[in-house]
Order: C-alpha cells, then sequence, then structure tokens
C-alpha cells in the first residue's frame, strides 16, 4: 500500500522525483585509423539541450570507469560520455604478465598518446552526428575531462602544443571549451612544461592529492607535478583542488585506493567540485563553486579558486 501511495506521489508531483539517467553502450570504429572506439553514455533526462563531458580514462581503464562521475553529471542534467582508448585500456592487464611492463610502455608511446586525443574527437564527431543525442546536446557547453593519461588526452584535445622533428603538433579540438583534470602528469621527456600549456587558455579544473604519485615501470611522477601543471597552464580562468592523503588511483572506481574511508569522500567532493567548477562555465552561476572550499576544508590540503568573472554561454 505505501509504494503505491509513493508511486501515486510522484505521479502527482513530478518535481519531488528525480529521475534516473539512461545508459548506453556503444561500439563504434574509426575507419580511417582501423581503430575500435567504444564509449559508454550516461545520458540525463528531459528534452532541453543538455551539456556534454567527454571523459579519458587512465592507463589500463575502460569506458566502464569513473561511473561515479558519469552517473552524477546525468543526475544533474549533463551528459557525459566515457571513452575506453583501445592501445592503452583494460586489456593491458590481460596475458603473459612476464611482458607486461612492455605492454604498458607500448600503451604510454606516443603514437598511442595521439590517438588518444583521435579517439576523443572521433567519438565526438560520432555522437553529434546521431540524431537521437545530437540535437539534444548544446554545442556550446562541451568539456573534456580525464584521469592521469586521461588527463594528457585532454590537455592536447585543449590547445596544448609539443613539438617534434621541427613542427609543432596541435590536436585542439575546438568545440572542446572546458577541462576537467584529475591527476594530470607533466608530459614525459619535456622539460618546458610552460611552452606545452601556455596555449591551453579556456577554463581548466585541477585535482589532485598531496599522495598523488605515479609509479609505473619506467616512468615516475611526484605529486607536485601535478600543481606544476596546473602553475603552467595558460588559462586565465582555473582552479586547484588538493586533497590531504589519497593516492593517484582514488580518483578510479576503486573503493579502497588512499584510505578506505577517505576514498568514498574525496570521490563525493570530487563530483561536486566538477559539476559546480562547469556549471559556473557554462551557466554562470558560482554559488555552488563558492560553497564547495566550505563544505569540503577538512579533507583539502590546498584551495585555489578561480580569480576572474565566469565565463558565460
Amino acid at each position: 500500500m505505501l509504494r503505491w501511495l509513493l508511486l501515486a506521489v510522484a505521479l502527482l508531483l513530478p518535481g519531488l522525483a528525480r529521475a534516473e539517467p539512461s545508459t548506453r553502450d556503444l561500439d563504434w570504429f574509426d575507419e580511417s585509423r582501423q581503430r575500435a572506439v567504444p564509449v559508454r553514455l550516461y545520458w540525463p533526462e528531459g528534452a532541453k539541450p543538455v551539456p556534454l563531458v567527454v571523459f579519458s580514462h587512465g592507463i589500463g581503464g575502460s569506458r566502464l570507469g569513473y561511473s561515479y562521475l558519469g552517473e552524477y553529471f546525468a543526475r544533474h542534467g549533463m551528459a557525459s560520455l566515457h571513452l575506453q582508448h583501445v592501445g592503452s585500456d583494460r586489456s593491458l592487464w590481460t596475458g603473459n604478465p612476464l611482458s607486461l611492463v612492455g605492454r604498458l610502455q607500448g600503451a604510454a608511446h606516443e603514437r598511442e598518446a595521439l590517438d588518444r586525443v583521435k579517439d576523443l574527437s572521433f567519438a565526438l564527431d560520432q555522437l553529434l552526428a546521431r540524431e537521437e543525442f545530437g540535437r539534444r546536446i548544446d554545442r556550446k557547453r562541451i568539456a573534456a575531462a580525464g584521469h592521469s593519461y586521461g588527463a594528457n588526452t585532454v590537455m592536447l584535445a585543449a590547445g596544448a602544443s609539443v613539438q617534434r622533428e621541427g613542427r609543432q603538433i596541435r590536436l585542439r579540438d575546438p568545440r572542446v571549451t572546458a577541462a576537467v583534470l584529475l591527476s594530470a602528469p607533466p608530459f614525459y621527456g619535456e622539460a618546458d612544461l610552460k611552452a606545452i600549456l601556455q596555449s591551453v587558455t579556456l577554463p581548466t579544473l585541477h585535482v589532485t592529492a598531496t599522495e598523488d604519485v605515479i609509479r609505473i615501470p619506467g616512468f615516475y611522477s611526484p605529486a607536485s607535478d601535478r600543481v606544476a601543471v596546473f602553475e603552467a597552464v595558460g588559462s586565465p580562468l582555473k582552479a586547484l583542488a588538493v586533497f590531504e592523503g589519497g593516492s593517484h588511483s582514488i580518483f578510479t572506481n576503486r573503493a579502497g585506493s588512499g584510505g578506505a574511508e577517505l576514498n568514498p569522500k574525496v570521490k563525493a567532493a570530487t563530483r561536486e567540485l566538477a559539476l559546480a567548477f562547469l556549471q559556473r562555465v557554462f551557466e554562470g552561476k558560482g554559488e555552488a563553486l563558492q560553497r564547495w572550499p566550505e563544505t569540503y576544508r577538512p579533507l583539502l590540503a590546498r584551495w585555489t579558486s578561480p580569480g576572474t568573472p565566469a565565463a558565460g554561454r
């Protein structure tokens, strides 16, 4: 009886009940590169045009990861498209363990780094071309987000520029108008970080932790590198949140990384911060972003807020 009463109330007062977002797995293939690009799409309810976040996973991840972000964005009216980069995805962990180091090194190769950015642009092409989704996406409100290797992918799509054999490699996707960078590492082998990142001028949010250390075979990056990336980015509107403690993988779907008690708190804080930042950039609404550091102050080692007016739509 109670269940039917609650259902009746929900039908009579739809504002009291928020519909669950839908989730769709799509398997695309880029013929020009002979490369699969699987994605998972978190789609919000409602008919009006919605903002879009395109998410790039870290090394060894998949489209199934970072669901705490995708689901949260969709529940709050933003579509979230999670890519799977087949050259650096979860398949790295399968096969002969003796060749794991070689597989990781191959995934970190420059060719794969560039292919990941092309994955992002290709997936965006595909989604916008589909009638059922493309007409309902606000093309002036598209952000890219990524963790670790995925943050590098996003920085390249956002305008980072590297020089190779006397020429500049630029893969900027002009449809991307904001970036959320979780645990962003520097570009491997590059000494002048500012020369690479000063061309990233769109609004950027940087999130890290004091124990956000990267250790994989052949590559080590201390937590201070995350702050160096923030400082080198040329964005006039940028923010930095540094959580106390944690780990590099605390921002993934892993439940215990960085501490069983801290992990869910950091995830909750991260998703709220990302949403508040994007609301400020896309809608000019800064109230949630202003409240955020007070709510999560006990978790923070550092907070640097945006110091310039919000960018409107």
